[in-house]
């Protein structure tokens, strides 16, 4: 079978990766969590997950008829590092809504045309309108992570962003935009180990792009570039929700019980949403371990 990128991921993974990362992999049994510092060691049980699930699909139903019914607005930003599970988590959060009120924004990387524009210009174009619910599968802040690491942006054109980005978020927020920010955080080992299954999966290989290729010897980079980010937007009217996504299940369950929990709406079952789990979902020192 022809690999994508001539196999380039298994290249590195043999010849260029830590040591502690590929050992960390080659030990792994299927059912492990391979990041150390990840609270659990196993990953939710099947049915668990599933019980929990149903309860949260149904309140998403819930929510979805009220923002139709109320004209209410609602923007969810999925950030976070590649492989970190946005993908699955926007599936599984819209799978029994309506495509006409949930939709999802995936934008390519920008054309000439868009590249003289004002930076957030873009993105305006896809903001809900009365009744409407936006996923964002990445969104501006491009900006501030992928665009530092590989040099699509200047540093001026990078401090500009920082600068207008406050304003930006306020003016949504102030029109009665409900701004939900999500950060998937995914550890390096499993984040290749994810990288390596798609590689193999005939299925899976349209998931990769050059950039995850080129990023893969990048992981120091993006975590500078991660940490400033989410320290210059992370703020008490706008801010991140981070989630250790090495459990795709329960960084699933946590992703949509933050935004049934941002989002007020008839029929809302505090009870039945629960919690979402500290020990995995919380803010930006989550992520570097300080919490």
């Amino acid at each position: 079978m022809d690999l994508p990128f001539d196999g380039a991921i298994s290249t590195f993974f043999r010849e260029t990766c830590p040591k502690a990362i590929r050992k960390a992999i080659e030990q792994d049994d299927g059912n492990d969590i391979l990041t150390k510092s990840y609270p659990y060691r196993e990953e939710m049980k099947k049915k668990d997950y599933e019980a929990t699930m149903e309860g949260l699909q149904r309140q998403l139903v819930r929510m979805q008829a009220d923002i139709k019914a109320t004209g209410k607005r609602v923007v969810v930003l999925f950030e976070g590092r590649d492989a970190a599970g946005k993908g699955g988590t926007i599936a599984v959060m819209r799978e029994n809504l309506n495509p006409r009120v949930a939709n999802v924004v995936a934008l390519p990387a920008p054309s000439d045309r868009e590249k003289g524009q004002w930076y957030f210009q873009r993105y305006i174009d896809w903001l809900p309108a009365a009744g409407e619910m936006a996923l964002f599968d990445r969104s501006w802040y491009n900006r501030g992570v992928v665009e530092k690491v590989f040099g699509f942006c200047t540093e001026a054109q990078r401090e500009k962003f920082f600068d207008q980005l406050p304003h930006f978020e306020d003016m949504l927020v102030s029109e009665g935009i409900t701004l939900v920010k999500l950060w998937l955080e995914v550890g390096q080992a499993e984040q290749l180990k994810r990288f390596l299954d798609r590689e193999q999966d005939p299925l899976k290989q349209w998931k990769l792009s050059s950039i995850d290729i080129e990023g893969l010897a990048k992981w120091d980079d993006y975590t500078a570039a991660i940490d400033e980010t989410l320290d210059r937007s992370h703020r008490k009217k706008t801010p991140w929700t981070v989630i250790l996504s090495d459990d795709k299940k329960r960084a699933r369950i946590a992703a949509i019980q933050t935004v049934l929990q941002a989002v007020d709406f008839k029929g809302r079952d505090l009870a039945l949403i629960g919690t979402p789990d500290g020990k995995i979902c919380g803010g930006p020192e989550l992520r570097t371990g300080k919490a």
